[in-house]
């Protein structure tokens, strides 16, 4: 149920900027969302087109596009990829520190817009 507001939140801003460039129809919006985001690409699909009935933004389709895991060692400063389907333990592949932090995974956000 939490992508009910986040939709919400992605077609008030596609709204915004489709008002702000004189769009007359938004055909698809393409999004990148963070591999640990919770967000199911088929309740977002379904709530935007809830959301979007008698707008501009009517029979868009979204495009989604899954971002990964990004994590970075304080000990040596790599950021490196990771894939959390197959990985236990996360450690750094150049020196080993297990104390890594999340530098991305978690976002959603607007990319682009394809409009009339």
């Amino acid at each position: 149920m939490h992508e009910l507001p986040v939709t919400q939140s992605i077609l008030d801003i596609a709204l915004v900027h489709a008002e702000t460039n004189s769009v007359s129809k938004i055909l698809s919006i393409h999004l990148e969302i963070g591999e640990l985001s919770d967000l199911e690409n088929e309740w977002i699909q379904h709530y935007f087109d809830y959301l979007s009935k008698d707008t501009i933004a009517e029979g868009a389709k979204l495009e989604i596009k899954r971002m990964p895991v990004v994590m970075q060692c304080p000990v040596c400063s790599k950021s490196f990829a990771v894939n959390i389907r197959e990985v236990r333990e996360i450690q750094c592949p150049d020196c080993g520190s297990k104390n890594c932090s999340l530098l991305s995974g978690r976002e959603y956000y607007i990319k682009d817009m394809e409009v009339l």
